[in-house]
């Protein structure tokens, strides 16, 4: 597993930190406007609330402020409750299939806690604004970040195709995916990331803590199976897998540029989270 495995602590000499930013307290605004966006009509979560629900507490002004509250604490003391680490995996037979006597013949749907949603995507969109404003993610970037999507791929490699003709120079590209990338990346290799990014040290031991001890249990029709440890760092369902994706992806990008630059190899590099291209 990929948590088992040691980190090498000597890549991180490879690229240059950035200036640690203080923490700041989550505040009203922030909520309001995350659950404003949530559809009413998704399915409810593992406790049975659905984003109605939600959003007819939070009108509760004090409601609001005990979940902001607990929120600071947590980061404040390093801590994510056991209760938001709890998840339902739901087992649902893909349809028309002539037989069922494979994994991976069956997609899992995972259930999280409707709070823990809620906090996620503010937590989320507070690291994206972070990263994003001090460039510790990698340019060729374009998957799974605010104002960035699929189209921006296909216009930029549109011009570097254009870019070659003007010089009379053919345009070639190789495309890859990372086999098993999110169940590969290591929770150890997290907090020196989260530092390299210039994350307050509260922030990293929050996550610290974030990554350990979850659990999931499986339900399949009427079977229900008691809860198994969850030991991958990206989990389906949670508004975190994107960023959380990203930052490890981002590491690897910049050790990459480096290499590249010293070899003096012009390839540019364009990347959708797992699936990226080299392009030359």
């Amino acid at each position: 597993m990929a948590q088992d495995q040691q980190v090498n602590k000597e890549i991180f000499n490879k690229i240059s930190s950035c200036l640690t930013s203080p923490p700041v307290l989550f505040f009203e605004k922030e909520f309001i406007s995350s659950i404003a966006k949530c559809n009413n009509l998704l399915t409810s979560g593992s406790d049975k609330l659905s984003w109605r629900h939600l959003k007819h507490i939070l009108k509760d002004k004090s409601c609001l402020k005990r979940i902001i509250n607990i929120v600071n604490t947590c980061f404040k003391l390093g801590y994510w409750p056991a209760h938001f680490k709890m998840s339902m995996t739901i087992v649902i037979p893909k349809p028309n299939k002539a037989s069922y006597d494979s994994p991976k013949l069956f997609r899992l749907i995972v259930l999280l806690n409707i709070l823990r949603k809620l906090i996620e995507k503010v937590i989320g969109k507070r690291l994206q604004f972070h990263v994003l404003s001090n460039n510790f993610i990698h340019q060729s970037q374009l998957g799974s970040l605010k104002f960035k999507a699929t189209s921006d791929i296909g216009i930029t490699l549109t011009h570097f195709i254009h870019m070659g003709w003007i010089r009379n120079l053919p345009t070639s590209t190789l495309a890859f995916n990372i086999s098993q990338f999110f169940p590969s990346l290591n929770h150890c290799l997290l907090p020196h990331i989260l530092r390299k990014a210039g994350f307050d040290p509260k922030v990293v031991c929050f996550f610290s803590n974030y990554l350990i001890s979850r659990k999931t249990c499986y339900f399949w029709n009427s079977f229900s199976s008691h809860f198994f440890n969850v030991d991958i760092v990206v989990e389906q369902g949670s508004a975190l897998s994107p960023i959380l994706s990203t930052l490890y992806l981002a590491l690897i990008l910049h050790i990459l540029k480096n290499y590249l630059k010293i070899l003096k190899i012009l390839v540019s590099i364009l990347s959708f989270v797992d699936n990226s291209l080299l392009i030359t």
